[in-house]
């Protein structure tokens, strides 16, 4: 693209960032009262269901507001900028004083109602049900106390991080909602680990020099445990394989998450930044394509919940796996959600902007075109997007991972593209 229609574009992704979502969410969210946010809106946000707060939500709009601050594009004032850390720092002493299960047990609550007191999940009897709540909780941490003066902020996002690297080594924590047995493994992990330690690293770079080498090392570790051993000789990045690092003919073995490898491709292009891996890129790319083509629904257009290796619904029998709760999570393979769409739509801009490859930026438009087209509530009062279609397209009123309406993906890949795109405007020197 010519830098006359990167700034258009720009343009436009700027506006819709500003104008249909934060336009949405700061009213809405803070609870000014009880600290923290509420988030669990309808699908089409038109009601707020519940004052429950979900740790997991709270640490990623700690992240968002933080990132908005932070970001190197030139599209926020000072004043501006100095809201949104006022409302990341809303979240972060809210998390401080309510996330873990006692003060020095560094664990995360799943569940808070909306005071800040701990709840069971219906069906739990554990108050720490998922370590993905703890890893969102680092990140947006991490992520604040990189703008900020704020150490005594590293230093819990610091100790939760390590509590989480030794719970994973011993294999002892919890993945609600997509809980497995200790006989499996699941791509989320090691992807959501080489992410956070990203923002780990960032703020150490500020509080603690020292560890910045260890962060590396932990990233490229994250990485490499994913491009060895969840990916196949064909360019398919399985969502679950054994504990023993092995593929599994059954269903929930041989399935893939198109969105998951769409926005792990973008984390681990970072990891081999930073890492100096730069020999990784051409495979991830090549991961990326792997994902979009196969993910791609042929009939009805945008991309799949859950695919089979080859395409359209996952297929196999589930003998010995019958039990699992992701086999159950399967059905909704033709689920058309927010969050694919909007991480597919920063990949391909990003990939394209590393490659200049006509056959990303295609893959952007293609995308841009069904989103734009499905999306964006139409009701002026509210314009932020419609999280959940069917596969045809129609709306859905359903709970996909959480009962809430998350910002998190769309705004954190619109502020991605517009700084990419700004990037590229850059390399083009302004002419």
């Amino acid at each position: 693209m010519e830098y006359r229609e990167l700034k258009k574009w720009a343009g436009f992704y700027e506006n819709e960032l500003t104008n249909r979502f934060l336009s949405f969410w700061i009213p809405r969210c803070v609870d000014a009262k009880n600290g923290g946010f509420v988030n669990c809106f309808t699908n089409d946000g038109s009601r707020l269901v519940s004052n429950d707060k979900y740790v997991w939500s709270q640490g990623r709009f700690v992240w968002v507001f933080s990132k908005l601050a932070a970001t190197s594009a030139p599209i926020f004032s000072r004043n501006q900028r100095e809201e949104f850390l006022g409302l990341a720092k809303h979240g972060v002493d809210f998390l401080m004083k309510h996330c873990l299960i006692a003060p020095d047990d560094w664990r995360c609550i799943f569940l808070l109602d909306e005071m800040g007191n701990p709840k069971y999940v219906e069906g739990c009897d554990r108050l720490d049900m998922s370590v993905y709540a703890d890893c969102f909780v680092v990140g947006g941490l991490a992520m604040y106390a990189a703008q900020t003066e704020a150490p005594e902020v590293y230093e819990f996002a610091k100790k939760l991080y390590d509590s989480i690297l030794d719970r994973v080594k011993r294999n002892d924590y919890q993945t609600l909602p997509y809980p497995l047995s200790k006989k499996l493994r699941a791509h989320g992990i090691p992807m959501i680990l080489s992410n956070i330690t990203k923002d780990i690293y960032q703020a150490s770079l500020k509080y603690d020099p020292d560890y910045r080498d260890t962060a590396l090392k932990n990233m490229e570790g994250f990485t490499g445990d994913t491009l060895s051993h969840f990916v196949d000789p064909d360019g398919c990045l399985h969502e679950v394989i054994t504990a023993e690092n092995q593929f599994f003919g059954q269903v929930l073995g041989n399935h893939i998450n198109p969105g998951h490898t769409l926005e792990d491709a973008w984390f681990m292009l970072d990891t081999a930044e930073l890492t100096g891996h730069a020999e990784w890129n051409e495979t991830i790319y090549k991961l990326a394509l792997k994902a979009l083509c196969t993910g791609w629904d042929e009939e009805y257009g945008g991309l799949l919940h859950f695919a089979s290796l080859s395409g359209g619904c996952p297929e196999g029998d589930n003998s010995g796996y019958e039990d699992e709760p992701m086999s159950k999570q399967l059905s909704g393979w033709g689920d058309k959600l927010w969050w694919v769409h909007s991480e597919a739509l920063y990949t391909t801009l990003r990939c394209y902007g590393d490659t200049d490859s006509e056959t990303f930026l295609s893959w952007h438009n293609r995308l841009f075109d069904y989103i734009y087209k499905l999306y964006p509530n139409t009701d002026p009062e509210i314009g932020e997007w419609v999280q959940i279609r069917e596969r045809d397209g129609k709306p859905a009123e359903k709970v996909v991972a959480l009962p809430v309406k998350d910002p998190y993906h769309i705004m954190r890949n619109l502020i991605l593209i517009i700084e990419c795109l700004y990037k590229m405007m850059d390399r083009q020197g302004g002419k």
